[in-house]
């Protein structure tokens, strides 16, 4: 009986560190993005800018187009980098920076982050922005989780290495294979907003391949409809967030 009564216990009490461990990520729901969770889900005071944001890169395949569509567009961005990634084509992280862009931090390998391993989650998180500071040259100020969830071993360990967690209010579905521009600028239009965050992909390495096209062939169109709303894209280092 005292057996029975002890496992019941440690069942519980393993349930609720998984509980508290999942509780950050309830701010993907969307009332709570729109409420309580506003800064952190990426709305900005300033009503006429949108940030543009970028998750997956840097990678050697795709980010170049990208920099070079934002160069014509006279646009600059901020790309959540993975670690993993940043390691392949340092170069590349350098070249995103000494272009006007901000590096911000995506994590070491994109997954999800579902049980509880705060050491882990510490170390990887501590790898990741230690690459893009040193690779990039600056000192990133965010932290984005992959798949935007964000789980409390990820969200302390951010907090721990003066990262700010950042979600998104906009997307494109950039990442699909029947993605194409024309689909990712009518997906991503409806929260054109000024004050909004908008999420776009440089790279396809955990998406559908050559996914990234569709990012490419949608960004002017994104530019043109900013522009005929009098909003202005650009960084979050721009995005007067509360």
């Amino acid at each position: 009986m005292d057996r029975a009564r002890a496992a019941r216990r440690a069942a519980l009490a393993a349930a609720g560190v998984q509980l508290l461990h999942l509780a950050p990520a309830a701010v993907r729901l969307t009332p709570l993005r729109r409420t309580v969770a506003r800064p952190l889900a990426g709305y900005g005071a300033d009503p006429r800018h949108i940030a543009l944001t970028f998750d997956d890169g840097p990678d050697p395949r795709s980010t170049p187009d990208i920099l070079d569509a934002l160069d014509r567009l006279g646009i600059r961005a901020t790309f959540f980098l993975l670690g993993a990634m940043l390691e392949r084509a340092p170069d590349l992280g350098r070249e995103l920076t000494e272009r006007g862009h901000e590096a911000a931090v995506h994590g070491w390998h994109h997954r999800q982050q579902w049980y509880p391993a705060p050491a882990r989650d510490l170390r990887e998180l501590r790898r990741a922005t230690e690459a893009v500071t040193d690779l990039c040259g600056a000192r990133p100020r965010w932290y984005r989780p992959p798949y935007g969830v964000l789980t409390a071993g990820p969200a302390l360990a951010a907090r721990r290495l003066g990262l700010r967690p950042v979600l998104w209010t906009a997307w494109g579905r950039d990442w699909t294979r029947r993605a194409t521009g024309d689909s990712v600028y009518a997906t991503a239009r409806p929260g054109l907003t000024g004050g909004a965050t908008l999420l776009l992909h440089d790279s396809d390495c955990t998406s559908a391949p050559d996914s990234w096209r569709a990012t490419l062939a949608a960004l002017p169109l994104i530019a043109a409809h900013c522009r005929a709303h009098s909003l202005t894209l650009g960084p979050l280092l721009h995005h007067a967030l509360g």
